[in-house]
C-alpha cells in the first residue's frame, strides 16, 4: 500500500478517570435543590457538583489569604524591616552547625 493511500489514524483522547459521590437527601433538600437547579436550567447532579465545586474552590482560596487588622499589619511589617537579632540559642546552633557541616 503507497503512502499516499494510507489515512492517518485519530488518536484518541485518554479519558480521564470519573470517581462516583452519592449522598442521601431528604425530602425538603431534594425539593430544594431540584428548584433551583430548574432555575438554572441544570441536572440536579450538575447543579450540586458545580455548587460543590464552586463552594470547595472559595473555601480553600480564603483559607489561603492572610488577613490582618491594621495593628497585626503594622506588627508583621515591622517584624520583616526590622528583624529581631538572633539570641544565644540560635547563635550556639549556627556554630554548632558550621563546626559539624563546615563551610
Amino acid at each position: 500500500m503507497s503512502q499516499a493511500t494510507m489515512k492517518p489514524r485519530k488518536q484518541k483522547a485518554p479519558k480521564s478517570k470519573a470517581y462516583r459521590f452519592d449522598a442521601r437527601l431528604n425530602e425538603e433538600q431534594k425539593v430544594l435543590i431540584q428548584k433551583a437547579a430548574d432555575l438554572q436550567g441544570r441536572t440536579m447532579t450538575d447543579f450540586v457538583l458545580h455548587s460543590a465545586e464552586t463552594a470547595a474552590e472559595r473555601t480553600i482560596e480564603e483559607r489561603a489569604m492572610l488577613i490582618l487588622s491594621a495593628r497585626e499589619t503594622e506588627a508583621f511589617v515591622d517584624a520583616i524591616l526590622h528583624p529581631a537579632q538572633p539570641g544565644p540559642v540560635l547563635r550556639a546552633a549556627a556554630r554548632h552547625y558550621k563546626n559539624t557541616i563546615g563551610r
